[in-house]
């Protein structure tokens, strides 16, 4: 990306402006006629919502992700939701990495304000860090995922749908592909299969932790006390929300709704 070269601009708004140069790139693509099943071009204000709900992981959709669009624009959300999980300067840097690339003091100062690490030293060796455990994580999820959906969907569907929900999952993005059983349905169709939950579950957790948390982890292992405080507040107040959610659903009962009015 040229704009990390530039001396004028901050880390802030190198950020800002990548996020937005995705989510117009990306609503771009998705007005294409290809984007969708029926190969209709959808409005331009229906793609740039899909593309920002996408590229900033809310989940927010307005048409069901497997029935209106297609393979190719399920293929852009995707990279959307990764990049976007990921944060456009990692992965932008990570382009630098594979390219063999020097990365000068600019970039490494606008990567340490995207990720918020503590020093600029050693931030090339925590991005590697970062692709490497999140794309491994990804795929381990994947592959389990598609030990479920394969036998269901087929070979090649089974495969794909493994790797979007991974994906989907680990960036806290919230979109499925399960429309195919019914509009919206998300994963209802799955409410007692203890696989697809459970990496589902983990895949939220652990990518809802964030890079730094991962580092700590890594790095000292069950010693907590050498953690720095940011990641003792995360994984303490994950551990609190979890613990009280799940009391509060398993021994509070709601009314259910015979849905007449």
């Amino acid at each position: 990306m040229p704009f990390l070269k530039h001396d004028r601009i901050t880390p802030a708004q190198v950020v800002i402006l990548g996020f937005l140069f995705q989510i117009l790139i990306g609503a771009c693509l998705l007005s294409l006629p290809v984007a969708t099943q029926s190969g209709e071009r959808v409005p331009f204000l229906d793609a740039l919502f899909t593309a920002t709900s996408a590229t900033c992981v809310t989940g927010l959709v307005i048409h069901d992700t497997a029935l209106f669009w297609s393979p190719f624009g399920q293929g852009v959300i995707l990279l959307l939701i990764q990049v976007g999980g990921m944060g456009v300067v990692t992965m932008a840097v990570a382009i630098f990495m594979f390219s063999g690339r020097k990365i000068g003091l600019k970039q490494r100062w606008v990567m340490q304000e995207s990720i918020s690490a503590p020093q600029v030293g050693g931030i090339v060796r925590m991005t590697g860090f970062i692709l490497k455990t999140a794309f491994l994580i990804e795929a381990i999820g994947a592959l389990l995922l598609a030990l479920r959906f394969c036998p269901q969907f087929g070979l090649g569907k089974g495969i794909w749908y493994g790797i979007f929900h991974a994906v989907s999952a680990f960036c806290n993005a919230g979109f499925d592909l399960m429309g195919e059983t019914g509009a919206f349905s998300s994963l209802t169709g799955y409410v007692g299969d203890p696989l697809v939950n459970l990496v589902i579950c983990l895949l939220i957790v652990v990518g809802g932790l964030g890079f730094l948390t991962w580092h700590d982890v890594a790095a000292h292992g069950r010693h907590v006390s050498q953690y720095r405080l940011q990641s003792k507040l995360i994984l303490l107040t994950t551990l609190a929300l979890l613990v009280g959610g799940f009391l509060f659903f398993r021994f509070m009962s709601f009314p259910v709704r015979s849905g007449r009015h």
